[in-house]
């Protein structure tokens, strides 16, 4: 027997139960494979890549994959028919673990139909406008600084410019961040610059130079350019976003309705 399969054999105990179940082949299901008289179908073989699939060996593609997965198979029915004879499962462990498995499936099944309703282009862009309508604007503002090692040369830049010289030139000769292009900062909320530079940058008026800012990477001379409520992405910016928060929430609404009219005890703590 192949180690990779004997591997994951071993590891796929849902498979193992799933695995005892007697499905009826789709109508349009076509034989793949038959073991004693047991058939395998296109269909068994769908079911054990959504199982093992991420398991496998990426450069293992076409062909050579879903005859793998067949032999996977194969060996499956093998293993469990001996295991079924030795009694080596108690049964009712299988029973449980098949209960299990049943409703696991037919829940995603449920999710399933949940999810495509739930991301169609108008229900995401329904949700998408509920939640843009129901954000609070947080402020935000646009700056330049220059960033210096002392007092001293923060007061040099500032009277350079309060002299009418250009921020971007006395940045570019002066300033030691080399993140901030003629030290534009570009825009930014409060929350994003630490305390001490945020307090005094936020408290400008536009055009309007700071005095030195001290902050612990060294001294600031601010200058701001522009104030504005932070705009909300586009819809096709947070489409991805918009979805998987549809689909929880479309999930989150279906259970909490079915549990509103089940009669659920808890007998533990």
């Amino acid at each position: 027997m192949n180690p990779i399969r004997t591997s994951i054999l071993r590891l796929s105990t849902a498979a193992l139960a799933l695995g005892l179940f007697s499905f009826a082949p789709g109508a349009s299901a076509k034989v793949v494979a038959k073991v004693d008289g047991i058939e395998i179908t296109d269909d068994d073989v769908k079911i054990a890549l959504d199982d093992i699939g991420s398991t496998l060996p990426q450069d293992m593609q076409g062909p050579a994959r879903e005859n793998y997965v067949v032999d996977y198979l194969i060996d499956l029915k093998l293993v469990a028919r001996k295991a079924e004879a030795d009694k080596v499962v108690d049964q009712a462990e299988i029973a449980r673990r098949m209960a299990y498995y049943r409703d696991k499936v037919m829940m995603e099944g449920s999710f399933g139909v949940l999810g495509k309703q739930s991301t169609s282009e108008e229900a995401l862009r329904k949700v998408y406008a509920d939640v843009s309508k129901a954000q609070t604007a947080d402020p935000e503002i646009h700056a330049r600084h220059i960033l210096v090692a002392t007092e001293d040369l923060a007061r040099t830049a500032l009277k350079r410019l309060r002299a009418g010289e250009d921020f971007a030139k006395v940045a570019k000769d002066m300033s030691t961040d080399p993140g901030s292009e003629g030290g534009d900062l570009g825009w930014f909320t409060r929350d994003q610059m630490v305390p001490e530079f945020a307090e005094a940058a936020f408290k400008l008026t536009i055009g309007q130079l700071s005095e030195p800012v001290r902050s612990q990477f060294g001294w600031h001379v601010i200058k701001l350019e522009g104030r504005r409520d932070k705009p909300f992405p586009d819809f096709d910016a947070v489409h991805d976003q918009v979805a998987r928060y549809a689909v929880q929430k479309a999930q989150s609404e279906y259970i909490a309705k079915l549990r509103e009219t089940a009669k659920i005890e808890k007998l533990v703590p």
